[in-house]
């Protein structure tokens, strides 16, 4: 019984929380090399690696987000100072902070990789501690910008092994233009919104029916308009007189210029998307993998976002979570490829190591213990022949 229980006090001390896990060798190899590979693009399309802080301020690291980034995020009381600090939950809103502290205009390209923290995870069985990876471009409105953070997108996947097949497009303003005719009474129009946000197609027909009848047949169509780029077409039928031209000729072309981009990679517009709905405020962007059924990553625009840091600019980027671009990932069985020197000082030797070292992982033993210890990692080792040092493939004999 006393075994039993201290096995068990043990498998406590032991247990991560739900949602959090680690990362071991080789896997944890295998993502530092893409972390690596992945900043090496960023730096040379211009991109200016930034590492915000893990905690913040409430005020700071909340505002301008919504509630749903708020019901994300672990808080903590700071004993410093009493104030209330959270713990990020998305890099994102850090980016735009510190981006309104630059005191320089114009336009300014930034990336980040960092851990983030979430109360709750994202989907079922997921992790509550992504790790994420992004870019952010801020200073201009033009479209070009999208189109540099979608194809950085499509380029970060690529680079990670896990090429995109599918990319979703929306617009922010589809809904809003709908929802903001006069002839929605307020009463109905938030019952409409959320409706719309779940996607309840029973309940938005229901509500819908209240409406007068060109402007039912609007919202009724909103979660419906999903398909390939000719739905732009029939949305410009169905919302005429909604002031939607120039959201609709905005993703046209920006369907144009992914086909000529990525001529391999799947459009689908889908109208009535609207996660993100309280951050992002135009286009929008997320990227599929075939028999995924979540986004690998996903962006869009955010223009005003450093307004309650008392400088509004415009804004677009892309994120994406790095664990769940390993989980996709054969992760590759560890071969024994390291080279094991012995302990014994010798000039000569550490010569020879430190050469070695310049491409190569050479361990060195330690007194007492065993050449097969090795075995798993070494393929060779440096041993002594007459006057010389020399490498010879492993053996666990003296």
């Amino acid at each position: 019984m006393k075994d039993t229980a201290l096995n068990a006090a043990a498998s406590e001390r032991w247990m991560l929380p739900e949602g959090i896990e680690e990362v071991l060798p080789p896997a944890a190899w295998q993502l530092e090399d893409l972390r690596q590979r992945l900043l090496d693009q960023y730096r040379h399309n211009g991109y200016e690696l930034i590492v915000p802080p893990l905690a913040e301020f409430l005020e700071s690291l909340l505002t301008g987000t919504g509630r749903d980034l708020d019901l994300k995020t672990f808080k903590i009381t700071d004993q410093l100072s009493g104030r209330m600090m959270g713990i990020r939950a998305d890099m994102t809103p850090q980016v735009a902070r510190i981006d309104a502290r630059q005191p320089a205009s114009g336009v300014r390209r930034y990336c980040y990789i960092g851990t983030t923290l979430l109360t709750r995870p994202k989907t079922v069985n997921g992790s509550r501690a992504p790790v994420q990876v992004g870019c952010e471009l801020f200073g201009s409105a033009a479209l070009e910008a999208d189109l540099e953070i979608i194809r950085m997108m499509l380029v970060s996947l690529a680079i990670c092994g896990t090429p995109a097949t599918h990319l979703e497009l929306g617009h922010m303003g589809v809904y809003r233009a709908v929802l903001a005719q006069p002839g929605i009474p307020e009463s109905l129009r938030q019952d409409l919104f959320d409706a719309l946000k779940r996607r309840a197609i029973p309940e938005i027909d229901r509500l819908a029916a209240e409406l007068p009848e060109h402007l039912a047949k609007q919202v009724c169509a909103l979660p419906r308009l999903s398909g390939g780029p000719e739905v732009l077409d029939e949305a410009a039928a169905l919302l005429s007189g909604t002031g939607l031209e120039a959201v609709l000729n905005v993703l046209r072309r920006v369907a144009t210029e992914v086909q000529r981009m990525a001529p391999e990679v799947a459009l689908h517009v889908d109208l009535g998307e609207m996660r993100g709905y309280a951050y992002h405020t135009g286009l929008t962007f997320s990227a599929y993998r075939k028999g995924l059924g979540v986004a690998l990553a996903q962006g869009g625009r955010y223009d005003g976002v450093g307004a309650s840091f008392g400088n509004a600019r415009p804004a677009t980027g892309f994120s994406m979570d790095m664990r769940v671009i390993l989980s996709l990932l054969s992760i590759r069985p560890a071969t024994p490829s390291a080279v094991l020197a012995p302990a014994e000082e010798d000039p000569e030797l550490d010569a020879l190591i430190a050469g070695l070292r310049e491409t190569e992982v050479v361990i060195r033993r330690l007194p007492g213990d065993r050449p097969e210890d090795y075995a798993a990692r070494c393929d060779r080792q440096i041993v002594r022949q007459g006057d010389a040092w020399c490498v010879q493939p492993f053996s666990t004999s003296p």
